[in-house]
């Protein structure tokens, strides 16, 4: 006799997630493929492409240099050609003068009268100096001018500021510059006295125009020793080294002097009317 076949009920127990298939249905169909993905990536540029850009700039950049520097050497060049001692147009900057450099280094000096004479170009171990209303130049750089047989010799060693307005070189080497502004007020057709008139002015008219005179022509005085300051300052050769050193009261114990001759006779006429 036989024995029934026993059965089992299914299995409750969940499916792991590696029993559940995660391949597509065979009867699915795959999404098309995008713009994007079947752009091809630019290529990278090679080395040696990279090496040509680099040389292809910088040889434009020499080019350029090239022809700056033949631009500067054509200009030196014709500035030699046409000045026959500068090939800068004449411009000499400070920092390449070897004497501005050594001034720079040493500050301003001080001199004093006598010791201002030593510089006149006769020791050739000293520089040659010209003083002007007290400010001390350098102007070594034309020995030919202020040295010994210069034509502005005289004015080596000196202040005369005096007959740098004046004129008169041989009697104005002074820095004396008292009596000078006469040679800028007009000259009276006719002087008279003190206390008449002249031309129907009274005495105290006649006081005041001297006064107005003696402003401007002593504004002009300072005009003419600014002039030749600005002269020596600006000159690209001439520099300022330092002071004439003077003691309080010395132009009171130098004797009043009278104008010189040249001088009075450049005094202007007065126009008719002032």
């Amino acid at each position: 006799m036989s024995l029934p076949t026993r059965r089992h009920p299914p299995s409750t127990r969940p499916l792991s997630s590696s029993h559940i298939s995660t391949n597509p249905s065979p009867t699915s169909t795959p999404p098309p493929p995008t713009k994007s993905s079947t752009t091809k990536p630019s290529p990278s540029p090679s080395p040696s492409h990279l090496t040509k850009t680099e040389d292809n700039e910088r040889i434009g950049l020499l080019d350029i240099l090239r022809v700056l520097g033949g631009l500067v050497l054509l200009s030196s060049l014709l500035s030699w050609f046409v000045t026959r001692e500068s090939v800068l147009w004449g411009w000499r900057p400070g920092v390449t003068r070897v004497g501005v450099v050594r001034a720079w280094l040493r500050g301003p000096i001080s001199l004093t009268d006598a010791a201002l004479a030593r510089y006149d170009g006769t020791d050739g171990k000293l520089p040659i100096y010209v003083a002007l209303n007290g400010t001390i130049f350098d102007v070594s750089a034309s020995p030919h001018m202020y040295g010994p047989g210069g034509s502005y010799h005289f004015f080596a060693g000196k202040d005369a500021t005096r007959a740098f307005v004046t004129g008169c070189f041989a009697e104005d080497l002074t820095p004396d510059l008292r009596g000078v502004e006469e040679m800028f007020m007009p000259v009276d057709e006719e002087e008279e006295p003190e206390g008449q008139g002249i031309g129907g002015m009274s005495s105290g008219e006649r006081k005041s125009r001297r006064a107005r005179d003696l402003r401007a022509a002593r504004k002009k005085v300072r005009e003419s020793v600014g002039h030749w300051e600005g002269f020596f300052r600006k000159s690209g050769k001439y520099f300022e080294v330092g002071r004439v050193r003077r003691e309080e009261g010395w132009l009171e114990s130098l004797p009043r002097r009278e104008l010189c001759e040249a001088a009075r006779k450049s005094r202007p006429e007065r126009s008719k009317g002032s």
